[in-house]
């Protein structure tokens, strides 16, 4: 029986040391960085991504606090609703079908990716993101407003309906004509899979 114990407890520091410096450690900065700078500065270049982000900064210029407080609610009641127009508004987009397709071609490394305006808000994605407002995270924050070409890596989470350890990284999106940040885009690596 002390043979089996001390067997077990083996067992499970070595399981913990094996997930635990991809929680402890900053390994996956490199390479996540490396991936912003190759295949997600590919994306945000796309006429896709580009033409998507300058029409909905300008359909939303007008839009105050208030009005993105109750689109976000709206969005919000959705996930948990049957009836999602403006989530299914959103996902229908030319540039949502796009990153469901760059996501695909990721044979899982992506496991998430979503473009947001000028204000946070969600302008395309492949999947359904929990809110429409990103911009009182990170992500958008240390991105977007950063006013400059930026990367920001997160720090690894494990997701628990996958079993997955992922890291957002999000990368401030420049329009060429202009050279303004016009927004930013976040998607979610497996971190495994880096």
């Amino acid at each position: 029986m002390k043979l089996s114990k001390k067997l077990s407890l083996t067992l499970t520091l070595l399981t913990f040391t094996a997930v635990a410096p991809a929680q402890a450690n900053d390994d996956h900065v490199a390479p996540a960085t490396e991936f912003a700078n190759s295949t997600l500065a590919s994306w945000v270049a796309s006429e896709q991504v580009l033409s998507a982000l300058r029409e909905q900064n300008a359909k939303h210029a007008g839009l105050s606090q208030s009005d993105i407080d109750a689109m976000d609610q709206q969005w919000r009641s959705e996930t948990e609703a049957g009836s999602q127009p403006m989530i299914d508004e959103v996902l229908g987009r030319e540039i949502s079908a796009f990153l469901r397709d760059r996501q695909e071609e990721t044979e899982g490394l992506v496991l998430e990716a979503f473009v947001m305006d000028n204000k946070g808000l969600n302008v395309g994605q492949s999947e359904v993101t929990s809110d429409y407002w990103q911009g009182d995270e990170a992500k958008w924050q240390k991105t977007y407003g950063s006013s400059q070409a930026t990367v920001f890596v997160d720090e690894v989470e494990e997701d628990e309906s996958t079993q997955t350890f992922l890291s957002q990284v999000s990368m401030s999106i420049v329009d060429p004509d202009t050279g303004d940040v016009i927004g930013a885009i976040t998607v979610g690596l497996d971190v495994e899979g880096l």
